[in-house]
């Protein structure tokens, strides 16, 4: 028990950011936790003297006749300030609270406070490494503490304080030795929290029990058992829907029943009984996961081998098995073992963490995600890094701890993460991996893939992009001066200054050093003649950002062969000299050394390889293209090279997947109405395989209306910046009237930049949160969540939020779509990819330009209606959907729902008239 303190639980809400700019205290709660549990609290509103913004009274809830008659700040501030005396501040931000609080009383003449302080945002990252949010409201829900109001100063203060309990409980269970390599490196963070570890080392020493955990070289990792294999009764597969109905009411799901899904099951389940190769579309609402594992883990069972599913994005994958595989658990009442395989890559090099414990930490993000991995791995059962929730800064460190070499560690044996993720995907019913992992099992001497009786390949059109990914090379300007800035010079405390301490001669080391600055020199210049060859080209955009196809810069490669040259000079020179130190060495602080040298040469080594393909190779089925910013010269500077012969390497992949049994390609979105084949034949199937399209009930779609608006201006008729005017007009609009919830879908990112400075300079949605891709910080999953958080919020995505987003409910009512999601006739990619199509006698609109934008279109429609209860409109900008010929392909291509033709002027009316009427 930590008794040792008392703690003060702040939380306040404000009327804005800024005390110093004239932002008030609103409301303010303190609760008191001693001996470990919470003792007493304290709260009140406070009278601001001002109006509270109505962004403020959405988020908060807290309104102007709430605070009307609450004392001023200064007076309660003495109380205040008195209360929290000998107590540790606590705070879920303390860089807000804290200062905020600090500023005030400094306002009223008061004394600063001083204390010390805990942020429960930074504890709360150490003691829970794995949580995708730190926000009070998503880890609340993840560690099952009452929020009742968030935003509100006495329920945020009160749920604070159990998550303060919470990490103290988390570190209480970690081993002691976890707690003591937390402690060495806790001096360095921002809050006071080396006094807590300090204390639980004191406890843990006095009563310390042996734990169930394995220990690397004195890092604790937690010790996994392995899973016996369940015994099943006799599951047979329901063949009639009355059988259907009752597995699908047995448990405690109860799901309603859906033709379409009894349709898709009877499909796959006579597809996977026949071996046979099958691709079913089903729309949104059809219960596609569902529909593919029952049949095919029951065929599995039956055959006593495992049924592999394949998705895209790790996202996916677990959202899988944290949220689907239960679902089937409930529904057939059983246990199954579940396997997860990602590439080598996700998993992490416990002897490279190790090494990088013994070096000097290089900054606070690297100490902190140290600290970070430590407790992790008390409590990671994977051992995949995707699982942490780490900073920017941190994630640089997390690349360095990834396992890159299919070389195994002998001193690592039984604790290899990766081998553990190859024996448990040899011993499972259901094994869940990523195309990239199909794809890239071609090329392995044993086959990872080779145990099961079934495939199901889910998302199946996005096989296309891991197909493109595998062969796509990118090279950073950035990226490659971090690692050659690895190297250092002689008198830098980087590598080339160490090799002393492995006893290299000086002459060697000066040798050595002349043959790194001649790679630097040839680099720099070549980068240099790139820029100027650029800048030569004239540039008539205003956006800062230029792109250009390589092939049209006709660059000499004289300038490139040197850099390869120098590159494979120094490290065919250097790698002796460290093999040979390597030899000679016991002390393991050398031995670290040794390993980081060998590590930054394979690197570049890959370097190497990579400059060739960019710079030395040209092949006519690619597309390579340069990107700058003008901002940013020459650290933007990038070069991409993707393949358009992809077919034959998922032809490869698949091969050996069908000998073992049936394949099951399935996806929302897999034709186009004029074009049923467009990608399936990417995807490089044969045309008898059949394509099954599964459709829900047609009133599920019952809450659907698109609107076009008739009267937008034609955007090759009008400037960019005439037209954002009316893009912006319309978005407003549309935003006052239905109170937020709504998405809107660009084709460019540089349009959705202008669309939302022009916004936020109007001043019209002052009173929403704009959550916008590219402009406001985080991942796409953190602006969803932080969209999903506000009622009145607006989020503003390109395409890549076009799939793969699910906000069902009212969390969401209304898509705009600005264009039709053509890609530009000026992408490098599509304009390799048009060049080859005509040569081979292909009209490149119709065969693919056009089908590829229905496609995203669908897309697009898919995120507005998630489930029968669900309403929404769907608003399209861009009249080429009424006024050309190829509209109605658009049209046909969603399910059929009412179509109005409606002013810019008129749209206001009409939504009124529509959520009335839905009302």
């Amino acid at each position: 028990m930590l008794e040792n303190h008392k703690y003060a639980v702040v939380d306040i809400e404000t009327t804005g950011h800024s005390s110093a700019n004239g932002d008030r205290i609103i409301q303010l709660a303190i609760v008191f936790i001693e001996n470990n549990r919470i003792s007493n609290s304290f709260t009140t509103f406070v009278n601001p003297k001002k109006a509270i913004p109505l962004f403020i009274q959405d988020l908060t809830n807290i309104k102007d006749e709430d605070v009307k008659d609450a004392p001023l700040f200064e007076e309660i501030a003495p109380k205040v300030l008195e209360i929290l005396q000998d107590h540790i501040f606590v705070a879920h931000n303390t860089n807000f609270d804290l200062t905020f609080l600090q500023q005030e009383l400094k306002r009223v003449g008061l004394p600063k406070l001083v204390c010390k302080s805990i942020d429960t945002v930074e504890f709360a990252k150490l003691m829970f490494p794995n949580i995708y949010s730190y926000k009070l409201q998503d880890i609340a829900t993840e560690l099952h503490i009452e929020l009742e109001s968030a935003h509100r100063a006495d329920d945020d203060a009160l749920a604070t304080a159990h998550l303060l309990l919470k990490c103290f409980d988390q570190l209480q269970a970690l081993p002691l030795k976890t707690v003591e390599l937390l402690h060495k490196r806790s001096f360095q963070l921002k809050s006071n929290l080396a006094l807590i570890f300090f204390e639980v080392i004191t406890i843990k020493r006095k009563t310390y029990v042996t734990q169930d955990y394995l220990e690397y070289r004195g890092i604790p990792l937690k010790d996994v058992k392995k899973e016996p294999a369940p015994e099943w009764s006799k599951l047979a597969y329901p063949i009639s829907n009355d059988e259907k109905n009752r597995l699908f009411q047995h448990g405690s799901l109860k799901l309603e029943e859906r033709p379409g899904q009894y349709k898709l099951m009877d499909e796959i389940h006579h597809a996977l009984i026949e071996s046979k190769e099958i691709v079913c579309e089903a729309e949104t609402g059809i219960g596609k996961t569902l529909a593919y594992l029952i049949p095919s883990v029951l065929y599995g069972i039956g055959q006593g081998k495992p049924i592999i599913v394949s998705t895209y994005t790790t996202h996916l994958i677990d959202q899988l098995i944290t949220e689907e595989i239960p679902k089937l658990y409930d529904i057939l009442n059983i246990r199954l073992r579940v396997a997860k395989l990602k590439g080598i890559n996700h998993y992490i090099d416990v002897y490279r963490f190790w090494e990088h414990l013994q070096q000097e930490d290089e900054s606070y993000d690297e100490t902190f995600t140290i600290m970070q991995v430590l407790v992790w791995l008390t409590i990671t059962e994977e051992g995949d890094l995707s699982e942490l929730n780490v900073s920017g800064g941190g994630q640089l460190f997390i690349d360095k701890i990834r396992r890159t070499s299919e070389k195994k560690i002998n001193d690592v044996k039984g604790i290899d993460f990766y081998e553990r993720a190859l024996r448990r995907s040899e011993h499972c019913d259901i094994l869940v991996t990523n195309h990239s992992m199909i794809i890239m099992d071609t090329e392995r001497e044993t086959k990872l893939l080779g145990h099961g009786c079934a495939t199901i390949i889910d998302e199946a059109h996005q096989m296309i992009h891991a197909s493109i990914s595998r062969k796509e090379r990118i090279f950073s300007y950035t990226n490659w001066k971090y690692i050659l800035g690895q190297f250092g010079t002689l008198d830098t405390d980087h590598l080339l200054y160490k090799l002393s301490l492995l006893n290299v001669s000086l002459s060697v080391r000066i040798r050595i050093e002349k043959l790194f600055v001649d790679i630097v020199e040839s680099f720099d210049h070549a980068m240099g003649y790139v820029i100027s060859t650029i800048q030569s080209y004239p540039h008539k955009s205003k956006s800062t950002k230029r792109t250009y196809a390589m092939e049209d810069l006709n660059l000499d490669k004289a300038f490139f062969i040197k850099v390869a040259k120098n590159l494979q000079t120094f490290i065919y020179s250097t790698k002796p000299y460290v093999g040979s130190a390597k030899k000679n060495i016991i002390d393991e602080q050398l031995l670290v050394l040794v390993n980081e040298w060998e590590y930054w040469l394979r690197e570049l080594e890959i370097k190497v390889s990579e400059w060739d393909e960019i710079f030395l190779q040209d092949k006519e089925v690619e597309a390579k293209w340069l990107e700058l910013d003008n901002r940013s010269v020459p650290g933007s500077l990038t070069i991409i090279k993707r393949p358009l012969n992809y077919q034959e390497d998922i032809k490869d992949a698949m091969a050996p997947l069908r000998e073992q049994g049936g394949i099951i390609w399935t996806s929302g979105t897999l034709t186009v109405p004029s074009n049923k084949y467009f990608i399936t034949s990417q995807l490089g199937l044969s045309s008898n395989i059949p394509i099954h399209q599964f459709k829900v009930e047609s009133n599920f779609y019952k809450g659907a209306e698109l609107l076009i608006i008739e009267d937008m201006p034609d955007i090759q008729q009008v400037s960019q910046s005439d037209y954002i005017e009316s893009v912006a007009e319309a978005i407003v609009q549309t935003v006052l009237v239905t109170g937020g919830r709504c998405f809107v879908l660009f084709t460019s990112q540089d349009m959705l930049r202008k669309t939302v400075e022009l916004i936020q300079d109007t001043n019209l949605l002052e009173d929403f949160m704009l959550f916008a891709q590219g402009i406001t910080t985080g991942s796409r999953m953190r602006l969803l969540k932080s969209f999903q958080r506000f009622s009145k919020s607006v989020l503003f995505g390109t395409n890549s939020f076009w799939e793969g987003v699910d906000v069902p409910g009212e969390a969401l009512s209304v898509v705009i779509m600005v264009r039709l999601p053509f890609s530009s006739p000026d992408d490098p990619l599509f304009k390799k990819r048009a060049e080859l199509l005509t040569k081979n006698g292909q009209n490149p609109f119709s065969s693919y330009s056009l089908p590829e934008a229905i496609l995203r279109f669908r897309q697009g429609f898919g995120r507005l209606i998630r489930s029968s209860a669900d309403k929404g409109v769907f608003i399209v900008l861009d009249r080429r959907i009424d006024t050309k010929s190829y509209g109605s392909d658009f049209l046909q291509a969603i399910p059929n729902i009412p179509v109005k033709k409606v002013s810019l002027e008129n749209i206001v009316l009409e939504l009124e008239n529509w959520y009335t009427n839905e009302g």
